[in-house]
């Protein structure tokens, strides 16, 4: 009796340290990850904090790229009669024209001697005499063709250079009539601690993934604990991806409808950071999380919790599942968009299939792994 107690326990499995662990020891293991996972968290918000502003303009590209598209659209044309429409390099140098600034800008003042002496303010609006001259490497620049008088007190000699940006393609969305407002005095504060906080979780993801396998490692076969890379880089890539395609593609789409409907009404929005914050990043995260679909079916499918012949038993309930939380994530209400951000899902699932199907394995003890192994050793 006690040789069959002795023999049972050597084939019974060993999950790794966790097995024995107490609730307590549960409770101790996870405030150790969790302190960690902050750590890792509060060390990257401090360094997005001192970008946030960049990250932030970088956010919202899409929706005053959306404002500008929104307003060509629904812009109110008069006839002008113009000839051949050409581009600015198309011009000789000497050529003038009058240019007119498209937001609040800080121009370099120099003296006689080419240093900087102080910057002077123009307002969005101003309009100025210039002419067009080429530079050595072929660029174009629009430079002062008279003195130029700025607030009553600053005066720029014929010939300074106006920031190319100015009149670039994107010069248009740094008009005033298309950036966003903060409601409160403290808004613009409160908005960039949100940013930094959320830039904190993306940077950090692929670090707070070791953490939470570090967790459930443990708990898994020691022949399982070998797809921790795997799954590790799979989930980063996969979310990146995700916010990726919320933010080139799905939420552009949705603005450009949402800021349509409004031209259309004769309506013009108002569009403040935070809501514009809470709206982009809850379809970026949302979208991020959605991808790791993939990356779930291949952890579950290695060990031998999901089949291919499960997921396609199942299809008819997961593209109402998907259609769900595509509508959920949609800002909008119309098929089109819905499909933008469902069509995406439809394929992560049949493509998790695939996966699923390629790399399906029965779950096996440690003892199957090493009777595999004894007799790998005897037939060789």
């Amino acid at each position: 009796m006690k040789a069959a107690t002795a023999n049972k326990e050597e084939e019974e499995p060993e999950k790794g340290d966790r097995s024995t662990m107490s609730f307590l020891e549960h409770l101790d293991e996870l405030r150790k990850r969790l302190v960690r996972c902050a750590l890792f968290v509060l060390i990257a918000f401090l360094i997005c904090w001192y970008f946030s502003s960049r990250i932030y303009h970088f956010l919202e590209i899409p929706v005053r790229k959306a404002m500008v598209e929104a307003k060509r659209a629904s812009g109110f044309e008069v006839g002008v009669k113009i000839g051949d429409r050409f581009r600015i390099d198309d011009l000789n140098d000497g050529d003038e024209m009058n240019f007119t600034f498209p937001t609040d800008c800080k121009l370099k003042v120099l003296d006689s001697d080419g240093k900087e002496a102080e910057s002077a303010l123009v307002t969005a609006g101003s309009t100025i005499r210039v002419k067009l001259k080429h530079t050595a490497e072929g660029l174009v620049q629009l430079v002062t063709e008279t003195y130029w008088l700025i607030n009553s007190d600053k005066v720029i000699h014929p010939g300074a250079v106006i920031p190319p940006e100015l009149y670039s393609s994107k010069a248009q969305q740094m008009s005033p009539d298309n950036r966003l407002v903060v409601g409160t005095v403290q808004g613009a504060f409160n908005l960039y601690i949100k940013v930094s906080f959320y830039a904190a979780i993306f940077f950090t993801m692929p670090l707070l993934l070791v953490q939470a396998w570090g967790f459930i490692a443990p708990g898994l076969y020691p022949h399982e604990k070998k797809y921790a890379a795997p799954f590790i880089a799979m989930a980063s890539v996969f979310f990146l991806l995700g916010c990726a395609f919320a933010y080139y593609i799905a939420f552009p789409r949705a603005a450009n409808f949402l800021l349509g409907v409004a031209n259309e009404g004769n309506l013009r929005p108002l569009v403040t950071a935070d809501d514009y914050f809470e709206l982009i990043m809850t379809i970026m995260l949302g979208l991020g999380l959605v991808f790791e679909m993939p990356t779930l079916t291949f952890f579950f499918a290695r060990l031998g919790l999901i089949t291919p012949k499960l997921l396609l038993k199942i299809w008819r309930y997961a593209i109402i599942v998907i259609f769900i939380i595509a509508a959920v994530l949609s800002p909008t209400t119309d098929i089109p968009n819905l499909l933008v951000f469902a069509a995406p899902m439809l394929l992560l699932y049949f493509l998790s299939v695939g996966i699923a199907w390629v790399f399906h394995k029965k779950r096996r003890t440690e003892a199957d792994v090493k009777a595999d192994e004894g007799q790998k050793r005897i037939d060789d």
